[in-house]
């Protein structure tokens, strides 16, 4: 085996076998410990994997699909089924972003662990959950990515029903209806296509592979339904704000950081991919959806009270802002919407981090009841409203080039329906600067409440560790977006090729 295909299989099995560990380790903070480690193996073997080989050295066409690394061995020989791993310049910074994060979020359970269960059971989970969105991001085997897409199902419900508030009951059931929801059209979708094509591999598949238009336009529907749950997208989204509201914090930022983004991961990798007839049949009703969603996420922020629900919806109008990219089928757009869900991955999982921090020493979460958070709290404040701004798309910070990329890939597609949705997206990023900056103005300003006014001024040393990795990046990615989107450029314009 060559090094990159031993770097995969790593990947998978580091955090597989560490959560075993995790779970072997009869003492608690050891346990917690271990998983560390083994987050941190994690995320050391998947840097490397950038690069490699970019060659094309076989007979016939060019293929869509030129992984850098990739192994490719015999699952179920009697179904034709292969366990095909690879990585690219579209999948490579979501895997580092998923191991960056799984490790900052088992490193925070060493300082606090939420109530409802034992630290080790928790990290335990996260690493399972590390390894479904780590396979789903490699898989290049379509009946592997579902299984892959499924691992995550069982494991967040666990982790918001047993660590999270008060109602987390309601809001881990509500994920998981929604989330088999998509997961039957996804698995109907897979059906369609590996049934028509007689092949479940993602390489031959992508560009169509023959499939007839109408297999293409049944199997786009299904598979962009699928993904549009379990990014969400509107008008499918009802289960995030409840579910992120009730996460406990570590689980907040792995459900917005990382785990939405295998619906717009799929959503350009499978279903575009595979089925480009499709795709370009439902890219106006996708930019419509995709507008709808920037506007309503933003309007229903300004009416919100409660900063975890406020956060959560945001991811709303954010992944609209992602859809609208790839609903413009160019390669502008594409790579849009993949440096849109780096950046949303590392911001909405800062803010996530600071609203648990603010929740967990005030024990509310009521705007109302927040504010002076400047006043006694200044670090923490300060903190806050770096993440608002470049959550609402200040330039210079990583939160600008996914939404001004859309607009201008909407531009540039031409036509007055195209130039509309562009303008009525910018107006929801008009929105986006509205909400947050209200959003500081109720919490950072004015006299301190009851609830601030018994903070303590000082940071721990275990939070500022879990932050300052996703600050670096929020500025390094605003300042040099060549960071996500120079390895991209390769994959998106052979993507973009099959779809004329």
């Amino acid at each position: 085996m060559s090094v990159g295909q031993v770097l995969l299989v790593a990947v998978l099995a580091v955090p597989a076998l560490g959560a075993v560990a995790v779970a072997a380790v009869p003492h608690d903070r050891a346990a917690r410990l271990t998983g560390v480690v083994a987050a941190a193996l994690t995320l050391l073997a998947t840097v490397p994997l950038v690069g490699g080989d970019h060659g094309w050295f076989g007979y016939g066409p060019r293929p869509a699909v030129q992984p850098w690394h990739q192994l490719d061995l015999p699952w179920v020989p009697g179904l034709d089924l292969r366990f095909h791993l690879g990585v690219d310049g579209i999948s490579w910074p979501l895997v580092v972003l998923t191991a960056l994060l799984t490790l900052l979020c088992c490193g925070y359970t060493l300082w606090r662990v939420p109530d409802g269960g034992s630290g080790r059971a928790l990290v335990a989970l996260l690493l399972v959950v590390e390894v479904g969105i780590l396979g789903t991001f490699l898989a290049l085997d379509l009946v592997l990515f579902f299984v892959f897409f499924e691992v995550v199902l069982l494991p967040m419900y666990a982790i918001i029903a047993g660590w999270g508030g008060e109602d987390r009951r309601r809001a881990a059931r509500k994920f998981v209806l929604y989330t088999l929801l998509g997961s039957v059209l996804l698995l109907v979708g897979v059906y369609v296509v590996v049934a028509a094509a007689g092949t479940a591999d993602l390489v031959t598949l992508t560009g169509g592979a023959g499939l007839s238009r109408g297999t293409q336009l049944a199997a786009f529907a299904l598979l962009a339904l699928a993904f549009a749950v379990k990014s969400p997208l509107w008008p499918l989204h009802s289960w995030l704000p409840d579910a992120h509201t009730q996460a406990p914090t570590v689980g907040s930022v792995i459900l917005a950081g990382v785990l939405l983004k295998m619906g717009t991961y799929g959503l350009i990798r499978v279903a575009v991919g595979v089925a480009p007839e499709g795709a370009r049949w439902a890219a106006p009703v996708l930019g419509v959806l995709a507008v709808a969603a920037i506007l309503v996420g933003s309007l229903v922020c300004l009416a919100q009270d409660e900063l975890k629900r406020l956060i959560a919806y945001s991811s709303v109008g954010h992944m609209g802002f992602v859809l609208l990219g790839v609903a413009t089928l160019t390669a502008t757009g594409i790579e849009a919407a993949l440096i849109g869900n780096i950046a949303h991955g590392v911001i909405t999982g800062l803010l996530f981090f600071l609203a648990g921090a603010v929740k967990d020493r005030t024990h509310t979460g009521s705007l109302a009841e927040l504010s002076g958070l400047r006043e006694t709290a200044p670090r923490l404040a300060g903190l806050l409203g770096f993440a608002a701004v470049a959550s609402l798309g200040l330039p210079g910070l990583a939160g600008f080039w996914g939404e001004a990329f859309a607009v201008v890939a909407a531009v540039r597609r031409g036509g007055g329906f195209w130039v509309t949705l562009a303008v009525l997206a910018a107006l929801g990023g008009a929105l986006t600067a509205a909400y947050f900056l209200r959003l500081l103005r109720q919490v950072t300003h004015g006299r301190p409440s009851p609830a601030v006014g018994r903070l303590a001024p000082g940071l721990a040393g275990a939070e500022l560790t879990a932050w300052a990795p996703l600050v670096l990046l929020a500025l390094a990615v605003g300042l040099a977006p060549a960071l996500v989107l120079g390895y991209a450029t390769g994959p998106v314009d052979a993507l973009v090729g099959v779809l004329k």
